[in-house]
């Protein structure tokens, strides 16, 4: 069985963000001071936590995250982060750099609502869900062949890749049971193939997410509401899931939700970052 922990952690706060201004793809805007104080405060949290591959949207607040993540990372300060443009945010339209309220006032005037609303020249949900799909694919088949890259080089019974369960453990403890930590084999713990880290968006996360619990049954904490599954992430809110795909099949990857949108790494960087869930 292929075994591997996925980290997705949305972006640090710009300035966009604070004034509740769409940016979607067209607006390419950095960190604000604020962001870099939770890509650092979500780099220390994820310290102890050995990634063997990173991936970002190409787009600047997710570089910028990731790379900050990384840099106070224990294990793989020097770890190449691979920027892919299936990662970028929902394409908005004409209502990038524009207020939410006024993509708010477009939908209302087309008899619909948002997030299901898609403005002019924008993106609709399935196509989000379809390039998250892709990427998600992309990542299973990595995992896969990853695993029979060891086999050929040291066999089956010889697994040195990966991170340990140690590793991969911290710092999940704290937030969920221990049967969602499992990743076995017959009641024996298992290396992981791959522990892989992805930066990306706050509309674009909720639709992936979205995809692994509607399409591919996820397996949720037990203490998680409808809301939360709804809601966006807070900037550099961390999900982490555990995906096994029973003997390499990826077309029924079987997965678990760790954790969703944990953001206690931000009480020290102010209430105001916790509560900021505006993409």
């Amino acid at each position: 069985m292929v075994c591997f922990g996925l980290t997705i952690v949305r972006h640090g706060e710009t300035r966009y963000n604070k004034d509740k201004i769409l940016q979607g793809q067209g607006v390419d805007e950095p960190l604000s001071a604020t962001g870099f104080r939770q890509a650092d405060a979500a780099g220390l949290f994820l310290s102890n936590v050995k990634f063997t591959h990173v991936f970002s949207s190409d787009l600047l607040r997710a570089k910028q995250t990731a790379a900050t993540i990384l840099g106070k990372n224990k294990f793989c300060k020097d770890l190449e982060i691979k920027c892919d443009a299936r990662l970028r945010e929902r394409k908005y339209g004409v209502a990038e750099g524009r207020p939410l309220a006024d993509l708010k006032a477009m939908a209302k005037a087309a008899g619909e609502q948002c997030p299901s609303f898609t403005p002019s020249g924008g993106e609709t949900l399935d196509e989000v869900k379809e390039r998250a799909r892709d990427f998600f694919e992309f990542l299973c088949q990595l995992a896969v062949e990853l695993r029979q890259k060891e086999q050929d080089v040291h066999g089956a019974a010889s697994r040195n890749s990966g991170t340990s369960e140690e590793q991969f453990v911290f710092p999940w403890t704290n937030h969920c049971s221990e049967a969602e930590l499992s990743c076995d084999n017959g009641g024996v713990s298992k290396i992981l193939d791959a522990n892989i880290l992805v930066v990306s968006h706050g509309a674009y996360m909720r639709n992936w997410i979205g995809y692994f619990v509607s399409h591919l049954n996820c397996t949720l904490p037990s203490d998680l509401t409808k809301s939360q599954l709804s809601s966006v992430s807070p900037n550099t809110g961390v999900s982490h899931f555990v995906i096994k795909l029973e003997n390499g099949n990826l077309l029924k990857p079987e997965i678990t939700c760790v954790c969703l949108n944990q953001d206690s790494h931000l009480v020290d960087v102010g209430a105001e970052c916790v509560a900021q869930k505006v993409f």
